[in-house]
């Protein structure tokens, strides 16, 4: 995932500020420094989202789930809480690729953690009904967003699935 969002970033940054530190080379030092400090801002900050994101991991054990996510929040679910492990394939956008995203569900068919295959390798998503020890529904029919919140909104976030009229 680094590879594939890092390298084109960067590989899109760097033209676009050299092209912006010749152009405002001609308007003196003070533009020039004001530039380099916003480069060396945005770079900080390209480097702690880096550092968040090698620090997410999620440790299943029988006992339940714990998950550190993106922003450094430890969210944990108890195995007690868990009746059942979903696996659905959704369309991304407005074509026919499609993600695999697995969803730990309670008795009452509500989302209690999410892996999204965007993120994940299949094995990590295959190991979790395993060791959970939890029965395993995988839908055979890939769904658009707008598909799953109709049939299962529980499963999303608020603001999954909304076209551009709500």
């Amino acid at each position: 995932m680094t590879r594939a969002v890092g390298l084109p970033v960067v590989a899109l940054l760097v033209p676009v500020i050299l092209t912006v530190a010749w152009l405002v080379s001609p308007l003196g030092s003070a533009a020039v420094g004001l530039t380099a400090v916003v480069v060396v801002v945005l770079a900080a900050l390209g480097v702690a989202a880096y550092i968040s994101y090698q620090r997410t991991e999620v440790v299943v054990s029988p006992h339940g789930i714990v998950e550190r996510g993106f922003l450094g929040r430890l969210h944990s679910v108890a195995r007690r809480d868990m009746a059942d492990v979903l696996r659905i394939d959704t369309y991304r956008g407005d074509t026919l690729e499609t993600v695999h995203q697995l969803f730990v569900v309670d008795a009452d068919g509500r989302c209690l953690f999410r892996m999204r295959g965007t993120f994940w390798d299949d094995q990590s998503l295959d190991a979790i009904a395993e060791v959970l020890a939890l029965e395993e529904t995988v839908r055979s029919e890939p769904v658009t967003l707008t598909e799953l919140r109709a049939s299962d909104p529980h499963l999303l976030y608020w603001f999954e699935g909304r076209g551009l009229r709500g």
